[in-house]
């Protein structure tokens, strides 16, 4: 298995191609991903899917553009996040200048269901506390958690926002997250790659 990383757009977001052999899975699609939806043609990848690990506008503004590269692709979230990708307000790009909207998704992820990317298997662990929809996805076979904006490197998502809940990302990170293998590595939705054991030695911001 392979996740590769795009960074895009002027919040520097982290989006992923996770593939297994043929397979392909796609982990948000943030703002201008020309430079994604290139890599995808250019390697002859066909996603079968787009998982969004939450709804706000930097993690799907450009989940259209690659629906008209990939007609028929299926886009999964959360369901308590659902009406965001039509709702500029919840979805935060209003607030920011920058309104705007996709199409809604096709099917919904929750706790403990298993997003497939060839033979291998990621577990949907449901993270809320930045948002009330977060996702990470776990495969425990490949030691790798892809955490969206929940844990970061040194720091923690956001939680200011107005459907925001800092007790519920601390929670969150505490009972879900650094309850894996300390050597589990960690995709972010910005920033570096880092580990659950890392984190739990030295994150400032919610101690083990």
């Amino acid at each position: 298995m392979q996740i590769e990383t795009f960074t895009l757009g002027p919040f520097q977001t982290n989006c992923f191609v996770v593939t297994e052999g043929e397979a392909c899975v796609v982990v948000d699609v943030g703002m201008q991903p020309g430079v994604l939806l290139e890599h995808l043609e250019a390697r002859g990848l066909v996603p079968g899917r787009v998982v969004l690990t939450h709804a706000h506008s930097d993690h799907i503004a450009g989940v259209d553009e690659l629906r008209g590269k990939f007609p028929g692709v299926e886009v999964a979230v959360h369901p308590s996040e659902a009406g965001w990708l039509g709702d500029p307000a919840m979805n935060l790009s209003l607030p920011f200048g920058l309104p705007m909207t996709v199409g809604p998704a096709e099917a919904t992820i929750d706790e403990g269901d298993v997003v497939a990317v060839g033979a291998a298997r990621f577990e949907v662990l449901h993270t809320p506390g930045h948002s009330p929809g977060g996702v990470t996805l776990y495969c425990e076979a490949e030691g790798v958690a892809i955490v969206g904006d929940t844990l970061f490197a040194g720091s923690v998502g956001r939680t200011d926002f107005p459907t925001s809940d800092p007790a519920g990302l601390i929670a969150s990170i505490r009972e879900k997250l650094y309850a894996l293998p300390d050597d589990t590595v960690c995709y972010p939705g910005h920033g570096p790659t880092t580990t659950i054991g890392r984190e739990k030695a030295s994150n400032p911001f919610v101690t083990a």
